[in-house]
């Protein structure tokens, strides 16, 4: 038995509608359910790899982080667009310990997001075991 990855990703949204306009229009996900019972929005991420769901909370949420894996090509281009977008961004930040280049964003809701981009497509982690902070 073997996980092959992640498929969905829920995370708690003061404000349903502004994050789902900043999912959507900057980020580029698109949408697939709205649950207007509970206030939650399925999002597709690329070709339906898989879901981010916003979960509507207005008595707020914890700080949350999760990166977006995006072709090293496109990098620069998505900085440029989330800038444009009036995005505050950190990086391009070289991840050399597991040959990845990423760059890092929040989102209305402050959660910590990220592109990363694995170096020529090859994920090639230096540590291959558990180290202790």
């Amino acid at each position: 038995m073997k996980v092959d990855g992640i498929f969905e990703v829920a995370i708690k949204v003061k404000n349903l509608d502004a994050s789902a306009k900043f999912y959507q229009e900057v980020i580029g996900l698109n949408k697939g359910l709205y649950d207007e019972s509970r206030r939650w929005l399925f999002l597709w991420v690329g070709t339906n790899n898989g879901m981010v769901v916003l979960q509507e909370d207005k008595d707020g949420c914890p700080r949350q982080h999760f990166a977006f894996r995006v072709q090293e090509s496109d990098l620069n281009g998505l900085k440029e667009h989330l800038e444009k977008s009036g995005v505050v961004v950190e990086g391009p930040v070289s991840l050399d310990w597991m040959n990845a280049v990423s760059v890092y964003f929040a989102d209305p809701d402050g959660h910590d997001l990220e592109f990363c981009a694995i170096r020529n497509g090859s994920f090639a982690p230096t540590l291959n075991r558990r180290q202790e902070p």
